[in-house]
């Protein structure tokens, strides 16, 4: 072997052995770990319920039209305040006055009808008695009593028959007269009109349902929400609870109102069951209006002057350095994100004690060598970024664990550059971490 193959030799054995010795005394020596901490506080925490709702006015009343015809005129319009009896359109009116005259004709005529059949009554009441009178002095047959009997028996039935035409007539004159007055529209309520559905000129039928012309809000200071609440959510929801929502036309104002109702109705569509809750809320100053959507937060719990806990800390596990519970770390963080307390849920891990909404968990403190220590907790409620502290040995101002600060470009490998596997620089087309 030639000395210049013995000169390259030796550098990679001394290269080789370089990197083994470094290797060798660096392999248990890893950089100390950096804990995120976030500190004990006291507060309120609430645990509420969301949902979408229909701002909608308490009482709406719908105008509509008894008798088909012609818009004739219309006397209120979109936003008009009207008053109860107030004249707000007009039929035409016409034939329905036509109609009134053709009745009382026909009023007229039965009541002539029975007129006549009294005066016939009473003739053939004067021919009966004159027949019995004959007969009884042996003047006249029976068969002339009898016959004179009919007669008087049938002007008798005439009279009912009379009678009866009159009412009929009467009767279909007050219809006609009726139907004239509701070419007449007047306004059952005070309030002010929302809607208005028809035109002068336009034809309204009546014939199989009543036609809506206009639709009137009884009070627009007092309004109400529209919800429809999942029936995971419904069991902590009751009448009186309070409820806060927000409408676009005002994103930074949040209005306040009350639970009125919980409709036991239920509403499903797509093997989805929900259900109606109706919220409350002054309108004084008529910011809002019919139709808005709202986005409703239902307060279902309520607790005051409590120590909170970040959902962060209940949900860290640190990684330890011999057995133990897995490393959870940044991934930790990340599965924190996708597996955090729902809206008015109980944040995730530990198990589940049988309270509501309560769970037995661990919290991590620094211990006095800046490892982990475990502290066992009991949650109460979340409002899913705080939780309740029911009980620990926990107090205010101390800090928990939220994760681990990983320092930036570091991927847990304490090889020297070059070797063993590396993560690829290039730019990830996946799911970026922690979505």
């Amino acid at each position: 072997m030639t000395p210049g193959k013995w000169i390259v030799g030796g550098v990679a054995l001394i290269a080789v052995l370089g990197a083994g010795g470094y290797v060798y005394w660096s392999g248990d020596q890893k950089p100390p770990v950096k804990y995120k901490t976030a500190k004990i506080e006291r507060g309120t925490v609430a645990q509420v319920v969301t949902a979408t709702g229909t701002i909608n006015p308490v009482i709406t009343v719908q105008v509509g039209s008894q008798v088909s015809g012609i818009i004739q005129a219309l006397f209120a319009d979109f936003n008009s305040v009207v008053k109860a009896g107030q004249v707000v359109a007009q039929i035409d009116p016409v034939p329905f006055r036509t109609k009134v005259t053709e009745m009382e004709a026909s009023l007229q005529n039965a009541q002539g009808n029975l007129a006549r059949a009294r005066a016939d009554l009473a003739l053939q009441k004067l021919n009966f008695d004159r027949a019995k009178a004959l007969f009884e002095q042996q003047l006249n047959a029976q068969q002339d009593v009898d016959n004179a009997r009919t007669a008087y028996e049938t002007s008798l039935a005439t009279i009912q028959v009379a009678e009866a035409q009159v009412k009929q007539a009467r009767a279909q004159l007050d219809t006609a007269k009726v139907n004239l007055e509701y070419t007449t529209i007047h306004s059952p309520v005070n309030g002010i009109v929302i809607s208005r559905n028809v035109d002068v000129g336009q034809t309204v039928a009546a014939s199989f349902q009543t036609p809506v012309l206009f639709t009137v809000a009884k009070d627009l200071t007092k309004m109400q929400v529209d919800t429809n609440v999942s029936e995971s959510d419904i069991g902590g929801i009751t009448d009186s609870k309070p409820a806060t929502f927000v409408v676009d036309a005002y994103p930074n104002q949040v209005f306040k109102g009350t639970i009125l109702q919980v409709r036991n109705a239920p509403i499903t569509v797509q093997n989805v069951v929900t259900y109606n809750v109706v919220i409350g809320v002054d309108n004084t100053d008529l910011r809002l209006r019919p139709g808005m959507t709202a986005n409703a937060a239902i307060i279902v719990a309520l607790r005051d002057d409590v120590l909170k806990v970040p959902n962060q800390a209940l949900r860290f596990k640190p990684a330890l350095a011999k057995g133990g519970e897995k490393p959870s770390g940044p991934s930790a963080a990340a599965a924190g994100k996708r597996d955090g307390a729902g809206k008015g849920g109980s944040p995730e891990g530990g198990r589940r004690e049988g309270g509501e909404g309560r769970s037995k968990q661990k919290v991590w403190l620094r211990g006095p060598q800046g490892e982990p220590a475990p502290v066992e907790v009991k949650a109460g409620i979340t409002d899913g970024a705080f939780s309740e502290l029911v009980e620990g040995e926990l107090k205010e101002g101390d800090e928990v664990i939220v994760g681990v600060d990983m320092p930036k470009g570091s991927y847990g490998s304490n090889l020297p550059p070059g070797f063993g596997s590396q993560p690829s620089q290039r730019p990830s087309t996946g799911t970026p971490r922690g979505m």
